[in-house]
């Protein structure tokens, strides 16, 4: 497995979908298709000396939905993320080590089935909620973003979780849920058998929980989701979901360093970052220095 060095090139793809989110409010779209280009304005591609990928656009998003529906916008959701798999495939192939800047977490599919494609892969899974909805925990399924960590890991229909007959994605031992808060998302995670590290027992023994399940003889190596949610909402607020009691920025660019830095590492994604409650622009600037330190190679 090959590990981050001063030689790795880093490419950033834009994956600027929003067809897992509910709407924010009445005839309002989701803004978190903006955050790529909100970090590139805040100097990402420079800062850590990335390629530029391009971008992958995503089909439209259509806001209406009822319970009973299915998965809001499910179809387009399937068809994105065959094409933002090719897409990362590629940039994997070309030698590059992948930044995919969404946009909201049903992005996952895309590099998940990308890697299934290729081999066995673990998924470190930094969220501050578990992403697990499915309808083994409740009545029905919605937005995909509430539902993408249970998608990849083969809970739901088929059309989005066997495309080419590949489920799961990722199999239920080689996941690591980091940065929970919720109780609940808790307890289905824990029901689930899915290894986990609670926000508030994030700390200097996580990376070695974290090597346990993510660096084996059997894996060819593992993806790194971070939702921007993961952070502290008093720090982070331009998000879907602001949940208090999550690391500060440095907690959470030393866990990625030390993430970066084990065997096997296959790229990385950035969610649900909304420009639109980031008038000022100070919380881009935040996550690019985040990411500018946890990509830093001169470690």
């Amino acid at each position: 497995m090959s590990t981050i060095t001063p030689d790795t090139r880093f490419a950033i793809l834009d994956a600027p979908s929003n067809l897992g989110l509910r709407p924010p409010a009445p005839d309002v779209v989701p803004g978190c298709y903006k955050a790529p280009w909100a970090l590139r304005d805040a100097g990402l591609r420079e800062r850590i000396g990335a390629d530029d990928a391009g971008a992958v656009v995503p089909p439209r998003y259509v806001a209406t939905w009822q319970p009973g529906d299915g998965v809001r916008n499910g179809p387009a959701i399937a068809a994105y993320a065959r094409k933002l798999a090719d897409r990362v495939a590629a940039v994997r192939e070309s030698g590059a080590f992948p930044i995919v800047l969404g946009g909201d977490c049903s992005i996952l599919l895309g590099p998940a089935l990308a890697l299934r494609e290729r081999g066995r892969y673990g998924l470190a899974y930094l969220d501050a909620h578990a992403d697990f909805r499915n309808l083994g925990n409740s009545p029905y399924v919605g937005s995909a973003g509430g539902e993408s960590l249970a998608l990849v890991t083969g809970r739901g229909d088929d059309y989005l979780t066997d495309i080419g007959g590949l489920r799961p994605y990722v199999a239920d031992e080689d996941v690591i849920v980091l940065g929970v808060r919720d109780e609940e998302d808790l307890r289905d995670v824990k029901e689930s058998g899915l290894a986990y590290v609670p926000a508030a027992d994030l700390g200097p023994g996580t990376l070695d929980v974290a090597r346990k399940v993510l660096v084996r003889d059997d894996l060819d190596g593992f993806w790194i989701h971070v939702d921007a949610d993961v952070l502290d909402s008093a720090l982070l607020p331009a998000v879907d979901s602001p949940t208090p009691g999550g690391p500060d920025a440095n907690g959470l660019a030393v866990l990625l360093r030390g993430l970066l830095s084990l065997p096997g590492a296959a790229g990385l994604e950035l969610t649900i970052f909304d420009p639109d409650l980031d008038q000022d622009g100070s919380q881009a600037a935040l996550l690019v220095d985040i990411l500018a330190s946890a990509l830093a190679t001169d470690r």
